[in-house]
């Protein structure tokens, strides 16, 4: 039988590792043996503080809003059960940003948990009326009036685009046939003149 040598693999095999392992104090970065070791390692704690970082940044969020609602004489399980019963669907992070950067609005949604802890304030309310308030400022549109005005304003940008007069005769016939297909307007077998005739009908 042939001799089978596979040292450029082999070689190729320790240079990936090394590779990776670059950076590593000492023989961790220079010997294959110690390097895998490290890497075999190294990977299982990357797979373990991925999930430890989202319970981390949570604790972080949490301390800072509990921060923010002692400062306007509320416990933070209070603050969030009272935003649940008002009907305020806003994720901890962005609590966290508003109570370092905006305190004023932070000070609204406290009232805003109050008053939804003390039944002023109901998750039925807020969905069924025409405007939602936070505090006794700024209003928003519902959901269905938005998606009116978007498709009034989807209707009235689609008509200009028709009323605006295109010069087919600049056209390809390439880029006719594509109008056509568009307008679905049959030209197979229409030279260019025939093809623009059929669609200035």
């Amino acid at each position: 039988m042939a001799r089978v040598k596979n040292g450029a693999v082999t070689k190729a095999r320790h240079k990936k590792v090394l590779k990776a392992a670059k950076g590593y104090f000492g023989s961790k970065h220079r010997l294959y043996k110690s390097a895998k070791e490290q890497l075999m390692h190294s990977g299982q704690y990357a797979f373990r503080d991925r999930k430890q970082k989202k319970r981390d940044f949570r604790k972080l969020w949490i301390t800072r809003i509990n921060a923010a609602c002692r400062q306007n004489e509320i416990s933070y399980s209070r603050f969030i059960e009272g935003l649940n019963k008002a009907g305020v669907e806003v994720n901890r992070k962005m609590l966290s940003e508003i109570a370092i950067n905006d305190p004023k609005t932070f000070s609204e949604l406290v009232k805003v948990a109050k008053d939804g802890k003390a039944g002023k304030i109901t998750r039925a309310t807020e969905v069924s009326g025409k405007e939602v308030t936070i505090g006794a400022t700024a209003t928003k549109k519902t959901v269905k009036e938005e998606k009116t005005t978007k498709t009034a304003t989807k209707k009235v940008e689609a008509k200009e685009e028709k009323t605006e007069k295109v010069d087919y005769s600049k056209m390809t016939v390439a880029e006719l046939k594509e109008v056509a297909a568009k307008e679905k307007v049959n030209v197979t077998g229409m030279k260019k003149a025939e093809i623009i005739e059929a669609l200035t009908k």
